[in-house]
């Protein structure tokens, strides 16, 4: 809709910062604008970024970032309370692990560790994206969440919310890829992995997502299951989750 507000803000530093809002959810009632952001990190974050954030209302981060990543760009806005939510080993610490073990890295060794990462989201670090769902049946919006490249983990997250509230796969997808039309490389991150590695990290693919989602139905039978069974959010909770975050 043309009077809708922009999905993406063009921040100078950060990248990749867009609402989540609008996309029909459960019953048609649509998600609520304003409510959840997601970005890449925000140890960068300008005066003028700064001020926009300020004037969304944006008062709680949740940072998917490790100790490491969060102490390489540390986050700290004036009246935004971050939470931290790790999740490692990043892909990258994985790639520089199996380059050390003496394997020549390969576009197609990126492509497989980045699947790898997204069924360790839900075979390792469930309790994570557990954490994020009680902090939103809390209502902290307006909210942004994140990790390093705001991509892979915040990318999981985001979609897990989405389902969450009813909307369409499909739609789900396409947020999703929208990382590759918004996201900004880094130039200066992993220079000691070969380019054709880089550019598979700086991307992302409707099978890395897939691989996620496969595992949940391959550890929890479905969707529903790993619902109620990993994240704690059952019927009751999703419903208190459309209340809070679907127009009424």
């Amino acid at each position: 809709m043309s009077d809708s507000p922009a999905r993406h803000l063009n921040l100078e530093g950060a990248s990749n910062f867009r609402d989540l809002g609008g996309y029909p959810g459960r019953g048609g009632r649509a998600v609520r604008w304003r409510q959840i952001f997601r970005s890449n990190h925000l140890g960068h974050l300008t005066e003028a970024d700064i001020e926009v954030l300020r004037g969304l209302g944006v008062r709680s981060a949740f940072d998917f970032r490790g100790t490491e990543e969060r102490v390489a760009a540390l986050c700290g806005v004036a009246g935004i309370a971050v939470h931290s939510l790790p999740v490692e080993p990043t892909v990258v610490a994985a790639l520089r692990a199996k380059r050390d073990s003496g394997t020549t890295l390969s576009s197609a060794d990126a492509l497989e560790v980045m699947r790898d990462s997204y069924r360790n989201y839900v075979r390792q670090s469930t309790p994570s994206f557990r954490a994020l769902f009680g902090h939103l049946l809390e209502d902290r919006a307006p909210l942004v969440i994140h990790c390093t490249a705001g991509k892979d983990r915040t990318g999981f997250a985001c979609a897990l919310i989405l389902h969450a509230l009813g909307v369409p796969d499909d739609l789900i997808s396409e947020d999703y890829l929208l990382t590759n039309r918004f996201y900004r490389r880094d130039p200066s991150a992993s220079n000691d992995l070969p380019e054709e590695v880089k550019q598979v990290l700086a991307s992302v693919q409707a099978s890395f997502l897939a691989a996620a989602f496969e595992t949940i139905s391959a550890d929890y039978g479905d969707l529903e299951s790993y619902f109620s069974e990993g994240l704690h959010v059952g019927a009751s909770e999703r419903a208190e989750l459309q209340s809070r975050y679907l127009e009424s």
